[in-house]
C-alpha cells in the first residue's frame, strides 16, 4: 500500500490547515488573489483528525469535485479555475509531481459561514434529532419514519462552521442571524437546486446521495460562489441504490463506514471520540479506498 500523504510543506505563503486539506495563497492571472486548496489523504471523523490516512484519497476526492464543478459549469458561480500543478509558481518538479490530481486553484472568495446542508433521507444526527422532537433544524417531519426513509421535499437544515469542536445544526432563522435573511435564502435555493440536479445524475448510475454540504463565498463583486468540495464522499451520504432499505443503516460509498469503525470504538471504550485520534487498520483503509474508488467510477462513467 502507498504511503499516505499526510502534510505538505510548499515553499508558497500564508499555509493554513484544515482537518482534510490544506490552503496556500496563490496569484492568478489579471492579478487576481487565489488560493491553492490541497486534498491530503488525512481522514477527519466527529471533527477530529486520525492517526493516519487513506492513501490517494485526496485524488479521489478532488477528481471527484472536479467532475461535479464541471458537471454544474454555466448553471452555478463557482471559484475553481484550474487543477493543474504546472500553473502554480515556485515549485519544482518533484512538488509538482506529489501534488498531480490532488488539488484546486481556485479564486480567493469570502466564505459564508454557515455550512449548507440539504438533506433528502432521514439519517445520522438527522434522525437523531428528530427521535428527540420530531423535526430536524426546527422542520416539523412526519410522524413515524424510519432510519434511511426518504424525505418527500429534501429539507435544508443549515449549521455552523466552527473553527474548533463541532458544528451544531440550526434553524434557517437562526442561520440568517448570522448572516442576513437575503444572502440565507440564496444559498439555500441554490444548494437545492444543485443537490436536486446531483441526486438526478447520481440516481441514474446507482448511487443515493442521501444528504450534502455545501459551501459558499462571496467573490470580489460580491456574487455568491460554491466553493470547497462539492459533492464528494466526505461531505456527502452516498448509498448503492440496489441495496437501499429504510429501518437500518446503508451500506455506503462515503466515509460513514470510517466513522462506523471508530464508533465502535467509541462504544468500547478505546476511545472518546477527542484528539488524539486513532489510526485505522490496514482492512479499513483498504475498503475505505475501494468505495470512494466505486463512487468516482460510477459518477463520472
Amino acid at each position: 500500500m502507498s504511503e499516505a500523504l499526510m502534510n505538505t510543506d510548499l515553499s508558497l505563503p500564508n499555509k493554513r490547515s484544515g482537518k482534510v486539506r490544506d490552503l496556500y495563497d496563490v496569484p492568478l492571472e489579471k492579478g487576481d488573489d487565489g488560493i491553492l486548496i490541497v486534498a491530503t489523504d488525512r481522514v477527519s471523523v466527529f471533527d477530529v483528525v486520525l492517526a493516519n490516512g487513506v492513501p490517494g484519497k485526496g485524488v479521489l476526492l478532488t477528481q471527484i469535485s472536479k467532475f461535479w464543478f464541471e458537471f454544474l459549469e454555466g448553471d452555478y458561480k463557482h471559484h475553481l479555475v484550474s487543477t493543474d500543478p504546472a500553473e502554480i509558481p515556485g515549485l519544482d518538479e518533484q512538488q509538482r509531481c506529489a501534488l498531480e490530481g490532488r488539488i484546486m486553484i481556485c479564486r480567493k472568495s469570502e466564505v459564508v459561514p454557515v455550512e449548507c446542508v440539504v438533506r433528502g433521507y432521514l439519517t445520522g444526527s438527522g434522525f437523531k434529532d428528530y427521535q428527540k422532537t420530531g423535526q430536524v433544524c426546527g422542520i416539523n417531519l412526519p410522524v413515524g419514519m424510519v432510519n434511511s426513509d426518504r424525505i418527500e421535499h429534501p429539507i435544508f437544515t443549515p449549521s455552523t462552521k466552527a473553527e474548533e469542536g463541532h458544528d451544531e445544526n440550526i434553524s434557517f432563522e437562526a442561520a440568517c442571524d448570522l448572516v442576513s435573511e437575503e444572502v440565507m435564502t440564496e444559498v439555500r435555493d441554490i444548494s437545492m437546486s444543485i443537490y436536486d440536479k446531483g441526486q438526478a445524475h447520481a440516481l441514474a448510475r446507482g448511487i443515493i446521495i442521501a444528504d450534502t454540504k455545501f459551501e459558499f463565498g462571496r467573490n470580489r463583486d460580491r456574487e455568491l460562489v460554491l466553493i470547497d468540495e462539492v459533492l464528494t464522499p466526505d461531505s456527502s451520504r452516498f448509498w448503492p441504490l440496489d441495496d437501499f432499505e429504510p429501518g437500518r443503516e446503508q451500506k455506503s460509498f462515503d466515509k460513514q463506514y470510517v466513522r462506523n469503525y471508530t464508533q465502535l470504538l467509541a462504544d468500547k471504550g478505546e476511545w472518546n471520540k477527542e484528539y488524539p485520534g486513532p489510526s485505522l487498520p490496514d482492512e479499513v483503509i483498504a475498503n475505505t479506498l475501494s468505495r470512494y474508488e466505486e463512487a468516482l467510477h460510477r459518477l463520472t462513467d
